[in-house]
């Protein structure tokens, strides 16, 4: 293996740091721009996986924050003299955060994402700025599609800040407050979207979903009246679209896709085809990486294909 792991191209906004320079690079830069130091070592496997993450996370900044690369191997001197002041070196990679002079951070390599996130952006709050719209987005849909709402409503809102003409922005917000069954501030967000983004395609699907949403929320007050009616009434499938739209907005997302799955089954061409458009119509405000958006597509496709 190379003396380093890396290309002989440095990335933007990453700089190679000796004992010679460490003092300039690091230590004086930060007072202006934060700095994040990679200490690695060439023999380890663990800096493989961590460096093409970190750099990626860097890049991401667009300049925010440097980062800086310490090959502790041919550095023992620097790395010696930083060990006799705390830093705990004996174990690399290892992410070491300075800002104004001073250290404000230390993660293990082995580090999560998410942990690496809360580092990089602690580091821009304490230096005054703000995450990238770019990275802002990332940040977004990583949260929305974990269904981490609030961190996710956070990051889109401080998109539209940036970016108030962002089709992506708006209608991560309005799917969002879906997730936080907040239908009140999901109309609100609806009606404060700019005219002439109307028509994109993004703001559109988030619409719907929000439709089918508040369709939802109403017929859930009738949820114990149409299980009755149901009951007495178990092949009417035109009930049972509406229980299941009831039990949508109750939040039994199971529930709701299998009497529509059950009515596919049982007549795929006939009110087979209304039930499987009202699923897609659930898929679409689910979002299609809801657990409970995959679990019932798995069940349609073996259906459909059976």
């Amino acid at each position: 293996m190379t003396d380093s792991l890396f290309s002989s191209h440095t990335p933007a906004h990453a700089v190679d740091v000796d004992q010679s320079n460490f003092m300039q690079k690091v230590v004086e830069a930060s007072t202006t721009t934060p700095v994040i130091v990679e200490f690695f070592s060439p023999t380890s496997s663990s800096a493989q996986h961590v460096s093409p993450q970190l750099t990626k996370a860097i890049q991401a900044m667009e300049g925010r924050i440097t980062l800086a690369r310490v090959n502790v191997t041919t550095n023992r001197t620097l790395i010696t003299q930083l060990a006799q002041m705390g830093l705990p070196l004996q174990t690399v990679p290892l992410l070491v955060a300075f800002w104004q002079g001073q250290v404000r951070d230390i993660l293990p390599g082995k580090a999560s994402e998410s942990q690496l996130k809360t580092c990089l952006e602690a580091l821009l709050k304490e230096s005054g700025q703000s995450l990238p719209a770019s990275a802002l987005l990332d940040a977004a849909k990583t949260a929305l599609h974990s269904g981490e709402w609030a961190e996710a409503t956070n990051h889109y809102a401080s998109l539209l800040e940036i970016e108030p003409d962002s089709p992506e922005g708006w209608a991560g917000l309005i799917r969002c407050m879906i997730g936080l069954n907040d239908p009140e501030g999901a109309e609100e967000a609806a009606s404060q979207i700019p005219e002439h983004l109307l028509t994109a395609p993004l703001i559109t699907e988030a619409k719907a979903a929000l439709q089918t949403y508040l369709e939802g929320q109403k017929a859930a007050g009738k949820l114990s009246h149409l299980r009755q009616a149901v009951a007495q009434s178990p092949e009417d499938t035109a009930l049972l679209t509406e229980l299941a739209t009831a039990l949508n907005g109750a939040g039994q997302r199971d529930d709701a896709a299998q009497l529509l799955l059950d009515i596919i089954a049982r007549d795929k061409d006939g009110a087979g085809q209304d039930a499987k458009a009202q699923l897609l119509k659930l898929f679409e405000s689910w979002g299609m990486t809801d657990p409970a958006t995959l679990a019932a597509r798995r069940k349609l496709s073996s259906l459909l294909f059976s």
